[in-house]
């Protein structure tokens, strides 16, 4: 290989797809190469031979599960926020032209032993019993506060700094007196599990005692969920009631995800290469080579060294430049039926917060069904994850699968979660984080962002227009 390129990308992982159509588009000159002949790496989807070969050591599936080619299960699957990170990435890119998008039909949360649908209409709110009516005046003060915050305008602070009071300071009841005083929210545990965990996507009650303004800003991607929870809580003559019918409204959470199967790994590889990108799939060992100094100058394959600036890749390339940070326990279900309990929905995601769990980290469960070209007639795929903090992914993950009611096959699984020790600017290698056990893409594009700046001293301009994602979907 005599051409020398800015960046040679190795794993074909979404992360790192992510980043060779930025790149690309930017107008590096980019080879993306992989060691396997099928993209994907960790967050590949496998048929059912492929799924039964890797954890049961056989091809030989059950014929009462269906045709193998019918199956494609995702091995790392989650959701896309409405109004989120990845959805303004692939506005940016103009990778939405290449992808359908399907509204999840609910979003749950377990709460004292049962499954509550996360209210998506007006009906739902006023009925659900995950706050009673006191409780929902107080959420609304909170609700209407985190929607008037902006960051730049001390206006709407109410004299608080976010950056030095915590979330537990601005919501609980066992706040600080003075903002409890000022504020009266004082919110119950249950409330704000359904805040922390439902609403602002906390992996664990980490945040209760960060700063709140992580917080506020993670309420506030999910604006129009907020905005028809307020329309929901109004308050008149002492009662809740809607002020007009939620159909005014964007669609709350049910819709503020977006199904994401086999997501864009081949729509970003397709925008690389119409920018000139170069791919090689089945490209063994793709050892990374340094000078002297350490820094990195290309990577060799098969006897040949293609020449580069940089290097992008995912942990298992340069393992020496990673370090172990958890694992991820998780267990891939087929069933012949919804999960219970979620109004026979074909797509939903539960979150099962660590406190109702008495765990240090949630749990989540994802769903979804032959409608999504993912299974045979009949049959849906559910997925339970956690960090793990046993060794015994049967026994961790029974409060997650205990939901899923009858199930036809079991899969488990426990895999490492690696990030980066290197220091970029020293060897010009820019490694991904491993991806954790959450459901949705915030954390996962968060990282690609943090890459994206490291390598090119930008940051990525999202101000886009999202009505491009409401009429990808329609």
């Amino acid at each position: 290989m005599d051409e020398e390129y800015d960046v040679i990308v190795l794993g074909t992982g979404l992360k790192e797809c992510i980043l060779s159509g930025l790149l690309s588009v930017d107008g590096l000159k980019v080879l993306h190469m992989d060691r396997n002949d099928y993209y994907g790496g960790e967050s590949t989807s496998l048929n059912l031979i492929q799924l039964w070969k890797r954890f049961r050591g056989n091809d030989q599936p059950p014929a009462h599960l269906g045709s193998s080619r019918d199956y494609n299960v995702d091995m790392i699957p989650k959701f896309m926020m409405a109004n989120g990170t990845l959805v303004r990435v692939l506005i940016h890119t103009d990778v939405t032209k290449y992808l359908y998008f399907k509204a999840v039909d609910g979003s749950f949360v377990y709460n004292k032993g049962k499954v509550h649908k996360v209210p998506a209409t007006d009906m739902e709110a006023l009925k659900s019993p995950l706050m009673g009516i006191f409780e929902k005046r107080r959420a609304r003060k909170f609700f209407i506060y985190v929607q008037d915050y902006n960051e730049n305008d001390p206006k709407t602070h109410e004299g608080m700094d976010l950056t030095r009071v915590t979330t537990r300071e601005l919501i609980a009841s066992d706040g600080v007196e003075w903002l409890q005083e000022l504020l009266k929210y004082g919110l119950d545990d249950n409330t704000i599990d359904f805040i922390g965990h439902a609403l602002a996507l906390h992996r664990d009650d980490r945040y209760l005692n960060e700063p709140a303004l992580d917080t506020v800003k993670r309420m506030k991607i999910k604006e129009n969920y907020m905005r028809s929870l307020l329309h929901v809580f109004k308050e008149d003559h002492h009662t809740f009631t809607p002020s007009m019918g939620w159909e005014s409204y964007p669609r709350c959470l049910s819709l503020s995800l977006r199904l994401s199967v086999c997501l864009s790994l081949v729509a970003f590889a397709r925008l690389s290469a119409v920018y000139g990108g170069t791919y090689m799939l089945n490209k063994p060992e793709c050892k990374v080579e340094f000078d002297d100094e350490g820094k990195v100058v290309g990577v060799t394959s098969e006897g040949e060294t293609a020449k580069c600036k940089k290097v992008v890749c995912d942990p298992s390339y340069l393992p020496g430049k990673v370090r172990k940070v958890g694992r991820v326990a998780r267990a891939i279900a087929i069933m012949s039926h919804p999960i219970p309990n979620t109004n026979d929905s074909h797509s939903v995601q539960v979150i099962l917060p660590q406190k109702q769990l008495g765990r240090r980290s949630d749990m989540y469960l994802f769903c979804c069904s032959y409608s999504h070209n993912v299974a045979p007639k009949g049959k849906f795929i559910a997925f339970v994850s956690t960090e793990a903090e046993t060794d015994n992914p049967e026994t961790e993950l029974k409060p997650g699968i205990d939901l899923l009611g009858p199930v036809d096959e079991i899969f488990f699984d426990i895999y490492d979660r690696s990030e980066p020790v290197n220091e970029p600017s020293l060897d010009n290698c820019f490694i991904s984080a491993s991806y954790d056990a959450t459901t949705h893409f915030e954390s996962t594009v968060t990282d690609v962002l943090n890459m994206y700046t490291l390598i090119t001293g930008k940051v990525l301009d999202l101000s886009v227009d999202l009505s491009a994602a409401s009429a990808a979907e329609e």
